[in-house]
């Protein structure tokens, strides 16, 4: 069963998570994949991402796509417990997982029942196409023309609605494509929690509710 947990922003998330899955965090490792963030200026949400984990008594182990072979990814996604994707430029994080085949992989462990966690971007990829996104990311980041991303979610994903810096942006996109595509907007204190087929929106203040 697909056990995925998306996200704007995990640390503001972080007690959601806590209460995710049925298993103790204490002592579990984390495949930590940061490389979205590697053609950004700011990159504060890596440091947080991380630390929120370590307070939950997880154990981080950093999964650098573009420092590490394909065997060396491998390696580490297959023999830790979960899998951490943060944000930063979603069309290289795309670009960086098929160039190492990451994004296969990372595909077969979800369809496999390992728990996955996704921020910003980290969750903007398990949509169909990433194209929706180009007011948000500078695409130019990415040499393909094409946005097909990992396709394991039948919605998009549009974190940071209603938040700074991204508000307007985030307004624009509604505007452009809600009448298309089937997007989820979830704010900086929501996250959107996967099991199976089931789908649901979770909000620190109001708790869960289906996503239609």
């Amino acid at each position: 069963m697909k056990k995925m947990f998306l996200s704007s922003s995990f640390k503001d998330v972080m007690g959601i998570f806590s209460n995710f899955t049925d298993e103790v965090l204490e002592g579990k490792t984390v495949s930590f994949i940061p490389t979205a963030s590697i053609p950004e200026s700011v990159t504060f949400y890596v440091e947080a991402g991380r630390k929120a984990l370590q307070k939950l008594g997880m154990i981080v182990d950093e999964v650098e796509l573009t420092a590490l072979s394909h065997e060396e990814i491998a390696f580490k996604l297959k023999k830790n417990d979960c899998i951490y994707v943060t944000g930063g430029n979603t069309f290289f994080l795309l670009q960086e997982l098929r160039r190492t085949g990451a994004d296969r992989l990372i595909i077969e462990h979800i369809q496999s029942g390992k728990v996955y966690i996704g921020e910003s971007a980290g969750s903007i990829i398990m949509s169909q196409n990433i194209d929706y996104v180009k007011e948000m990311d500078d695409y130019d980041k990415m040499s393909s023309l094409d946005y097909t991303a990992l396709n394991m979610v039948d919605f998009y994903p549009l974190p940071h609605h209603t938040n700074f810096p991204f508000k307007k942006i985030v307004e624009k996109i509604i505007a452009d494509y809600q009448s298309d595509l089937k997007l989820c907007p979830i704010s900086n204190t929501q996250a959107i929690l996967v099991r199976g087929d089931d789908v649901q929106v979770a909000d620190k203040k109001l708790g869960e509710r289906p996503f239609i």
